[in-house]
């Protein structure tokens, strides 16, 4: 039974901190090894683990300081992967797309299609992950690397893009308030993000709920700037008044 299979793993997990997928093929050598993948990936999608090459890690045995944008990965997991099937649904073969940084766009990128597109990132992650497809083409940006957000940005990245265009813009944003609009917590970061939302033709922020109502130090952007806002639940009615008032759909299951 899977129950009881997942649940000597996670007694496992708890225990070691590190649990390799060889060791499991070897404890369950009647499972499949993409069965016990799916395992690992269900203790990653409830808060209890942090998938790494080969296994997992418990969350526990993870500091601040070790592995930031793995303790941001881990939180509303169900909601960040609903924002990423809605907004895979504006995703057009043939479109030139810049893909932010952080575990939303994360999501995004796995859910991706291999179809013809071409995507520009400051994510090393993100583009590792699209690389994977055969069809599209990942040019990534160069910059500081923000361990807190795996992504690359400063002069050098606004310097690269000054002559590029693009079809669409997926952004994340760290808060959204009516009063602050779209904020994150990075400088140079937020200086990336206003440059490529201009440049867009196409503006899409992807929020989810935890993040509304609240503030970060820098505004990249209000929903003047976004043509499209994408979460998992609709937003309080001030949002939606404003939204309506700023022309900027709002999508949402």
């Amino acid at each position: 039974m899977s129950f009881n299979r997942r649940e000597k793993i996670l007694d496992m997990l708890r225990e070691q901190d590190v649990l390799m997928l060889k060791d499991l093929e070897k404890l369950f050598p009647q499972v499949s090894s993409m069965t016990l993948r799916r395992d690992l990936e269900f203790f990653e999608n409830i808060g209890e683990a942090i998938r790494i090459r080969g296994g997992a890690r418990h969350i526990k045995s993870l500091s601040v300081q070790e592995d930031l944008y793995a303790l941001r990965a881990i939180k509303n997991p169900a909601a960040k992967e609903r924002i990423a099937r809605l907004a895979e649904g504006y995703v057009e073969t043939g479109r030139s797309i810049y893909l932010d940084s952080g575990s939303t766009a994360m999501c995004l990128a796995r859910t991706l299609k291999d179809i013809n597109l071409s995507i520009l990132t400051g994510a090393p992650n993100v583009a590792m992950e699209i690389s994977k497809r055969y069809k599209i083409s990942v040019t990534m940006i160069g910059g500081l690397i923000n361990r807190n957000t795996l992504s690359a940005s400063g002069a050098h990245s606004l310097q690269f893009i000054q002559n590029l265009n693009f079809d669409m813009a997926f952004l994340v944003a760290s808060a959204f308030s009516p009063d602050t609009g779209f904020t994150c917590g990075n400088a140079d970061e937020c200086e990336l993000k206003r440059a490529i939302a201009a440049k867009a033709r196409r503006t899409i922020l992807m929020v989810d709920s935890s993040k509304f109502g609240k503030s970060m130090p820098h505004t990249f952007a209000t929903l003047d700037d976004v043509d499209v806002l994408i979460t998992e639940t609709r937003p309080d009615d001030a949002i939606m008044k404003l939204a309506k008032q700023s022309n900027t759909t709002v999508i949402f299951e």
